[in-house]
């Protein structure tokens, strides 16, 4: 099995889970179904990232399975070599949740937008991170209702001109990285469609974890929202704002590191400085395994919706014992304990006569 690149600890998120001896490669996870996006599309790029990594895996096809909700990024099953269900809308943690606890020997992973996964599914998701169900959740972060042609959606910004929003939206935000951290999620981590390699790189750690890893995916909508993140692209502009996640390293950024990310003493909060002016020994060192969830919130609020300063790479990885393992050895000790009596159970207390 490869190792993460990352450097964080393996916690057997593929542990129970079946391999072959065969040799893979990216055609065996293409399925026959012609990939029906827009020309330009972000969800290419994630689906050649996704399709070239599992080989590395050396899982057996039909133990992988996608699981969607609706939307332009739930059509992810239908191109991938595996099993997968389309299900119904910001259900797809749910569906997942229940394939997860029942069969150990299945990689589950959940496709979703920032539409079905943070509106109608916004629930589903948060418990799913809460419980920490050994799920692999790929959020594709647009800004926009693709599907339904260019409404604002959770993570619009404020004043955003759309169908639904002729004058601007008027609500704030949803940050999906701050909101897994809240919920306490294990595994939190952004990556950009078109940085490839540490899309791929996040990817790897992501299915290597045990419980439920949620990646964000900044990923472009050329038809309703073209450009959302070229300012992240842009030479000069891509170095000056994103802020790359390196585990033990200290946080620097810039065309030539000019930039470091050190801790406020009044405030204790997260700033960024020109590392000419505080010291290298200033710089905060990345650490993804901190226990305590509020050193990785703090990176996940540097910068806000005008993307000045994006935090990428993996922001959290910790070990707490999963939903589904705990949910199993339960129904075992159930089991092995003694036999339940069906019929106290019947007449026992809680029971009524209606008349």
């Amino acid at each position: 099995m490869t190792a993460i690149d990352l450097g964080l600890p393996t916690l057997g998120g593929l542990e129970g889970v079946p391999t072959t001896d065969a040799r893979q490669t990216a055609k065996d996870f293409t399925s026959d179904q012609e990939v029906r996006w827009c020309p330009g599309c972000g969800d290419y790029a994630i689906l050649a990232a996704v399709r070239s990594f599992l080989p590395e895996l050396g899982l057996r096809r039909e133990n992988i399975v996608f699981v969607s909700g609706i939307g332009c990024s739930s059509r992810f099953p239908y191109y991938m070599n595996t099993y997968g269900m389309h299900s119904i809308h910001g259900r797809a943690p749910a569906i997942a949740t229940g394939l997860s606890v029942s069969r150990p020997d299945l990689s589950v992973w959940v496709v979703t937008g920032d539409g079905d996964g943070l509106s109608i599914g916004g629930n589903h998701l948060v418990h799913a991170l809460r419980r920490n169900v050994n799920l692999k959740i790929l959020l594709f972060n647009n800004r926009i209702y693709g599907l339904t042609k260019g409404q604002y959606s959770p993570t619009s910004e404020v004043g955003k001109v759309t169908k639904s929003t002729p004058m601007g939206s008027l609500d704030h935000p949803f940050n999906p990285v701050s909101l897994a951290l809240g919920a306490e999620g294990t595994f939190v981590a952004r990556a950009l469609d078109s940085d490839r390699k540490q899309l791929t790189e996040v990817l790897r750690a992501a299915a290597q974890h045990r419980g439920s890893a949620l990646v964000e995916i900044y990923q472009n909508c050329p038809i309703f929202n073209d450009g959302a993140f070229d300012v992240l692209k842009e030479p000069g502009e891509r170095e000056r704002r994103i802020v790359p996640l390196r585990q033990g390293e200290p946080i620097r950024f810039g065309a030539d590191g000019e930039y470091g990310v050190v801790r406020d003493p009044a405030t204790g909060s997260l700033q960024v400085r020109k590392v000419a002016e505080v010291g290298e020994a200033a710089l905060v060192v990345h650490d993804a395994t901190r226990d305590d969830p509020s050193y990785a919130f703090a990176l996940s609020r540097l910068g806000g919706q005008d993307l000045d300063y994006t935090v990428t790479g993996v922001f959290r990885s910790v070990d707490r014992p999963s939903y589904d393992d705990l949910a199993r050895a339960q129904v075992e000790q159930a089991r092995t304990a003694k036999p339940a009596d069906l019929g106290a159970l019947l007449r026992g207390k809680d029971t009524w006569t209606v008349e």
